[in-house]
């Protein structure tokens, strides 16, 4: 059985958060790739990711701006797959993943890090833990 890999998006209004994941036979989860674009650039990201692995399937955050931005996915990518999917409590668990990519140096590791925002956009994150979501159930 093949590796399965998915292009999740954490939608936004001005901008996109992009994680290409796959899972592999043994059930783990890996990150190929993650980026943050403006969200009128999504179908060069698609391309971009296209470039680093074959994507199955669109796993999309069912936030406020997931509609328009599913109606330029399919005029982008008509032969692929898209599904929606509850984004709620994405962005806490992306400030998990954010740290564990990302470990805290200085005062940083003092305080613990739920009681800390990360100095950088997690939008990338978000859509890896949209990702995580649909493949690692799956």
């Amino acid at each position: 059985m093949p590796d399965k890999i998915v292009l999740a998006i954490d939608p936004g209004r001005n901008k996109c958060g992009l994680a290409l994941v796959r899972r592999d036979d043994a059930g783990h989860v890996h990150l190929m790739w993650r980026k943050i674009v403006p969200t009128e650039a999504i179908a060069s990201a698609l391309i971009e990711a296209a470039d680093v692995a074959y994507y199955s399937m669109l796993v999309v955050g069912g936030g406020t701006t997931s509609r328009e931005l599913v109606h330029r996915l399919r005029d982008a990518m008509p032969s692929v797959g898209i599904l929606v999917v509850d984004e709620k409590e994405t962005t806490i668990q992306a400030r998990e993943r954010y740290w564990e990519h990302n470990p805290r140096r200085g005062w940083r590791r003092i305080l613990p890090a739920s009681l800390q925002v990360p100095p950088d956009p997690i939008d990338d994150f978000a859509a890896l833990v949209i990702a995580e979501r649909v493949i690692g159930d799956a």
